[in-house]
């Protein structure tokens, strides 16, 4: 009689989070918000991949700040978010799953001992537990909106770290694009007009290099523009400055996506 091996656990525990979780579910306006880099949790079963909370809490665990951020922006446009529940350090949502920072194995000079040496089992895991379900969860969002709308924008939220690999970025806010600069252009348009604002075109990081996986996944798909914005995470430190930017961006964010005929909230 052949042997059979033993099945390997599952990644997470059935009493666990789920990989992503809905933000104003039912909101009306033509925007699917998502937010890759929510949280910095990680399962059990990775025992903290090996790294204390502290380290967890910093820029490389998550995107400080951008939920709080992002669910704002929802509520002033009524629109639905997506919400990551796990760290960009299990598996990395914004990458395609080749990358080689989709499961990273240092971030900004810290080793990430639980991605050392992972087998390819191990890797398409977290691909089949994490990634998977929550990509079919923005493709299922967008289906969504395409019933009521014609034209529908995808957004997708971010913050950075004002200092990456020792180097000072001096942009308050970044807007990422690829192919699509049917949103980026008249965004970017419209924030330059802000005289104390520092605005970065596909910076602190480029877009076109296959750093925005979650928005291209669906370019050329016809009625739909997207792009991704990043705002620096040392201004969105109290509830006042997530508020203030929320405010800002949902106003340049209206005017922007008025123009393409994506409807939002007023």
């Amino acid at each position: 009689m052949t042997q059979q091996s033993p099945k390997t656990p599952p990644l997470l525990d059935p009493d666990e989070q789920p990989p992503y979780s809905r933000y104003n579910p039912d909101g009306q306006s033509g925007v699917v918000l998502v937010c890759d880099h929510a949280r910095n949790a990680t399962p059990r079963s990775l025992a903290g991949l090996g790294l204390s909370s502290e380290i967890l809490s910093t820029h490389i665990g998550l995107d400080i700040g951008c939920e709080h951020l992002s669910k704002k922006i929802a509520d002033n446009l009524d629109s639905v978010l997506l919400i990551a529940g796990f760290s960009r350090l299990v598996v990395d949502l914004n990458r395609p799953p080749d990358h080689p920072t989709s499961i990273p194995v240092q971030s900004d000079g810290i080793d990430i001992p639980g991605n050392q040496s992972l087998s390819i089992k191990d890797r398409q895991q977290r691909i089949d537990e994490i990634f998977t379900p929550y990509h079919d969860a923005v493709a299922a969002e967008l289906k969504q909106a395409f019933e009521h709308h014609q034209r529908v924008a995808l957004i997708s939220m971010h913050s950075f770290t004002p200092q990456m690999d020792g180097q000072a970025r001096p942009w308050h806010i970044g807007i990422l694009w690829n192919r699509d600069q049917r949103l980026s252009e008249p965004l970017l348009e419209s924030l330059r007009g802000e005289p104390d604002l520092c605005v970065g075109d596909n910076q602190p990081y480029d877009a076109r290099d296959h750093l925005g996986y979650t928005v291209d996944a669906y370019d050329g798909m016809p009625g739909l523009t997207q792009a991704m914005i990043e705002v620096r995470q040392d201004l969105l430190t109290t509830t006042e400055d997530v508020s203030r930017w929320a405010d800002l961006l949902t106003r340049h964010l209206t005017q922007a996506l008025g123009g393409w005929g994506v409807s939002v909230k007023r």
